[in-house]
């Protein structure tokens, strides 16, 4: 079983009975404050041990459907993979969601899309509900200080991210949360530039967007969001590939040279990775140079990529080359990844909740 699923038993939630393996661990004494990092391909929670410990807990934000039935509910539980019951239908959810659509070549669905919850799920809300409490585990107290990643406006499209933080809102205050959204982008100024004033420009490179803040001593002068990012690379790849785009992301995640493609699949990713990272930059260009009462950065900055996207070899390598290709209206210093990229948001998120 993977470490990531420790709740266990059955237990009942709006219609939604649980599964899985009957041992329960208890987990170190915390401080007040969490930090969630609410992804569309993963969940990821901050705490710290009383000792000063950063501690995460993650889960891959993904759900099947499976077939119903004694034997299968048997042999799942015995290899201690977690399904979920809800409205006579049965999933299996976190990792063993993803590998089991791996092995069947199936999609996995997931409760979230483009970076806000998912319009054309129906079950997403108690499936989030329980991957939610799963991945903060109980509060320390009532009412403890939790903040939580919220994409930025989209410039691209429209969405309405403000049912999608309100949704989160209550569900967190709900799980005995005092819930707070912070910005994607600001979550990684938070994690990565104390050191520079928490001055620069953090971007959140997601599965369904990329989230970019610019920030002048902690203050947000510019915030939003895109809505491309890891999926985006990866559903393009699959169609001019002719496969399926869970298989591009093995591809991603099994290890790929941005810098040194070794096949065709990697060469068609590599292109989408670096129209992505044009993409971004050119936009970041252009809400700069069209904002009003921008701040006057007096000193070369720092631009700091988080998030899963970010971890192909050679991603600060592309983006540097195809930073030269825009006449960017900020002196950089230095392009760099996030020190715990897929860590990143959750820490900040964290940062923030225990000030």
């Amino acid at each position: 079983m993977s470490d990531e699923l420790k709740k266990s038993g059955k237990a009942e939630d709006e219609g939604v009975v649980q599964g899985g393996p009957a041992k329960q661990e208890k987990g170190p004494e915390l401080a007040i404050g969490r930090g969630l990092d609410i992804g569309t391909c993963n969940l990821v929670s901050a705490a710290q041990d009383k000792d000063g410990n950063i501690l995460y807990r993650s889960l891959r934000n993904a759900f099947i459907d499976v077939e119903i039935n004694d034997f299968t509910k048997k042999m799942l539980t015995k290899l201690g993979v977690q399904y979920i019951l809800h409205q006579k239908r049965m999933y299996v959810v976190g990792n063993p969601a993803f590998e089991l659509a791996n092995i069947f070549n199936r999609e996995t669905r997931r409760p979230m899309a483009a970076g806000l919850l998912s319009p054309h799920e129906a079950d997403a809300l108690p499936i989030i509900r329980l991957l939610v409490s799963q991945t903060l585990g109980e509060p320390a107290r009532e009412n403890e200080p939790c903040f939580f990643s919220v994409p930025g406006e989209p410039i691209d499209v429209q969405m309405n991210v403000v049912y999608h933080r309100d949704i989160f809102n209550g569900l967190l205050t709900k799980l005995g949360f005092k819930p707070t959204p912070l910005s994607e982008g600001h979550a990684v100024v938070f994690a990565e530039l104390a050191d520079d004033d928490f001055t620069g420009i953090g971007i959140s490179c997601g599965a369904g967007m990329f989230n970019i803040c610019v920030s002048y001593k902690t203050v947000p002068a510019l915030a939003f969001s895109t809505s491309r990012g890891g999926d985006w690379i990866d559903n393009n790849a699959a169609m001019v590939l002719g496969m399926k785009a869970p298989r591009v992301t093995a591809i991603k995640e099994k290890g790929i040279d941005l810098v040194q493609p070794r096949n065709r699949e990697e060469e068609a990713i590599v292109i989408y990775y670096r129209n992505l990272i044009n993409y971004t930059l050119v936009n970041i260009k252009r809400r700069f140079e069209s904002a009003e009462n921008m701040p006057t950065f007096s000193t070369p900055i720092d631009i700091v990529c988080s998030g899963g996207t970010a971890l192909a070899q050679g991603f600060v390598d592309l983006f540097a080359q195809e930073f030269k290709n825009v006449d960017f209206p900020l002196e950089v210093k230095n392009i760099r990844l996030a020190s715990d990229p897929l860590n990143a948001v959750a820490q900040g998120s964290l940062i923030a909740a225990m000030q």
